[in-house]
């Protein structure tokens, strides 16, 4: 399978995380059916922001927002490969990858086999950091008051066993 190909004509998250899941089970053998997606505003800190986190035994993901809606305003051409990476980075959590250094380095794999080492993919999986400085704001340390979710429907639709 073409992994480069396909991240480029995924049009939805729910098209992203299909390829991640498929990526990760290529690559280190593991999956898992059922997740959720919400999406949330997760706030600022000057030191930098959340991509997303995984409640340890749940079935949702949680992604910011704002850095996804940042993204898509300034540079539309990495919001797949962040997408595709910070997905990646909360799936490898929730399929058994707890530590974050682990998860980190398997990530790093999986973006390496399956993209190789210059494709935009492993870049941001090398240095996360270094494609984001804008996404910051320096002098702003915020958080919202409360954290709405906003679940996308039809997700995970691998783990559906019929269509209504």
């Amino acid at each position: 399978m073409d992994f480069a190909r396909r991240l480029e004509e995924a049009q939805t998250l729910a098209d992203i995380f299909e390829l991640v899941k498929r990526a990760v089970e290529t690559v280190l053998g593991r999956s898992r059916a059922g997740l959720m997606l919400a999406l949330a505003d997760l706030g600022n800190s000057p030191q930098g922001f959340l991509g997303a986190f995984y409640p340890i035994a749940t079935n949702v993901i949680v992604m910011n927002k704002v850095p996804l809606i940042r993204i898509q305003e300034t540079n539309p051409d990495l919001y797949r490969h962040y997408a595709f990476y910070v997905l990646m980075h909360e799936y490898l959590h929730s399929v058994g990858f707890i530590d974050e250094l682990v998860c980190r380095e398997q990530a790093l794999r999986v973006a390496q086999t399956l993209f190789g080492p210059d494709h935009l993919v492993t870049q941001v999986a090398t240095d996360f950091s270094h494609f984001f400085p804008n996404l910051v704001f320096p002098d702003a340390a915020w958080q919202p008051r409360d954290l709405r979710l906003e679940f996308v429907p039809g997700f995970d639709r691998g783990s559906a066993s019929y269509f209504a």
